[in-house]
């Protein structure tokens, strides 16, 4: 019996190996430099995986956006800064309120903010945009084959809301209850939310303390406003209507 370890395995395939490579004269020849540097293209490289999410949720965003916009960029310095904020943490971000005269561009910024955060690549990118008038068809009484409740949640919970024209809905206590609902349980957990309206947020004060005008505080109530005055970016646009003086080709 022999004393001496004999080689097993892999350490017995290795010296075979070695074995060949001496009798061909190249036993001295010293392996080469291994790369460590990883390469963006990589699959294991973190700016692989966050093109292939944005990829992903550019997909999302298109299929979801109206034709119309399916060019829409976020523009405005006020609206990009937020929607990076949402970006980099959902729960941050806070509601985006977007006001202004009719044909200024609210609905356009409003998909651009939604398209900025899908470019950056989220973990998760999943929205959904109504009009405030089709949201209320929906949330009534057989106005949903899943009832009230099913479409409420389903609006409260959604990582990211775009509630398009609030304000031109017509005014009733049930309007104004399903809104606080809705508005309020965003609120509550911190979720962003994004408002256009021709309506601002709250109207100046004439002389004597009122409104000179409508605004969401009188369409919506002193609970709302007050939580989106809190909670908001609000980025008011200006301009003549778009719609009647389309921007001329460059």
């Amino acid at each position: 019996m022999r004393d001496d370890p004999q080689p097993v395995g892999g350490a017995r395939l290795l010296d075979r190996f070695r074995a060949i490579l001496a009798a061909r004269g190249l036993a001295d020849i010293e392996p080469g430099p291994t790369d460590t540097v990883s390469n963006p293209d990589d699959p294991g490289h973190p700016d692989y995986h966050r093109r292939q999410r944005a990829q992903f949720a550019r997909t999302r965003w298109e299929h979801a956006t109206p034709y119309r916009y399916q060019q829409a960029t976020a523009t405005h310095p006020g609206v990009t800064a937020w929607a990076d904020r949402a970006a980099a943490n959902l729960r941050d971000a806070g509601f985006l309120v977007l006001t202004g005269g009719i044909g200024t561009g609210k609905t356009h910024q409003a998909y651009g903010a939604l398209r900025r955060i899908a470019d950056s690549g989220p973990a998760r990118f999943e929205f959904i945009a109504t009009a405030a008038p089709d949201m209320y068809g929906r949330l009534r009484p057989g106005g949903s084959d899943k009832g009230t409740e099913y479409e409420l949640r389903r609006l409260a919970k959604v990582p990211l809301l775009l509630l398009d024209d609030l304000g031109t809905e017509k005014l009733s206590e049930w309007t104004e209850e399903a809104t606080y609902r809705l508005l309020n349980e965003r609120y509550n957990e911190c979720l962003p939310l994004i408002i256009t309206s021709n309506l601002p947020v709250r109207a100046p004060l004439d002389t004597n303390g009122r409104p000179t005008g409508p605004d969401l505080a009188g369409r919506l109530g002193e609970r709302l406003a007050s939580r989106l005055s809190q909670a908001s970016t609000v980025v008011a646009l200006t301009g003549p209507d778009l719609r009647r003086h389309p921007r001329s080709a460059a």
